[in-house]
């Protein structure tokens, strides 16, 4: 399948030649991985090969997919830039991530709702479009159906399943959740915005 075919099936049709132009001027592996609960996807450079890996989840929405993807295309150009001194989420990254993703802030690419948050969430980029909790709650609009709930959602005392453990939900946070599990007893801050299944 060529780089072309595999962005079809993943990204807004009308950004998919960039999608391309990028990978192929940068320079690095790309991989569509299966659903991971920690993150959306991720930027990795091996020293001993000298090879760049991008990585993104294959369950997200277009319009999701494509943030996330220009994210990481943001980690390797500031990477390339600035070498690894830098923070993760710094101002290098957060001025490449703009940068590679300003040639795709328009309505052919975005739907008009996801383009208003865009443009507000790069006023100030965060580590994750799931820590802009208005952006998220956008792009989640465009999901699939499913009978996943979020975090938030649950009352306190609820028992839930979370990457195949159980827990229950004791206190609210700012962004995350006090959460123990209930067969070790020990306790977790969880994001809000995970996906969790109510244990009945």
């Amino acid at each position: 399948m060529t780089s072309a075919e595999v962005f079809k099936k993943f990204v807004p049709e009308a950004s998919v030649s960039y999608c391309v132009k990028l990978y192929e001027r940068l320079g690095f592996e790309f991989k569509v991985k299966k659903a991971r609960q920690t993150k959306l996807g991720d930027y990795r450079f091996n020293p001993k090969s000298n090879k760049h890996t991008i990585t993104v989840n294959n369950d997200l929405n277009p319009y999701a997919f494509l943030v996330t993807y220009l994210h990481e295309v943001g980690h390797l150009v500031a990477f390339k830039q600035y070498g690894r001194r830098i923070q993760p989420h710094g101002k290098e990254w957060k001025q490449a991530f703009k940068e590679i993703a300003e040639p795709m802030l328009l309505p052919e690419v975005f739907h008009v709702s996801v383009l208003a948050a865009l443009k507000r969430y790069f006023k100030n980029p965060k580590a994750s479009s799931c820590s802009d909790p208005v952006l998220y709650q956008i792009l989640k609009q465009f999901d699939e159906p499913s009978d996943s709930l979020l975090l938030k959602e649950l009352a306190i005392g609820t028992a839930f399943v979370f990457n195949k453990k159980s827990f229950i939900k004791l206190e609210n946070k700012r962004t995350r959740s006090v959460c123990q599990e209930i067969q070790t007893k020990k306790k977790y801050l969880i994001s809000d915005l995970a996906e969790v299944e109510i244990i009945e």
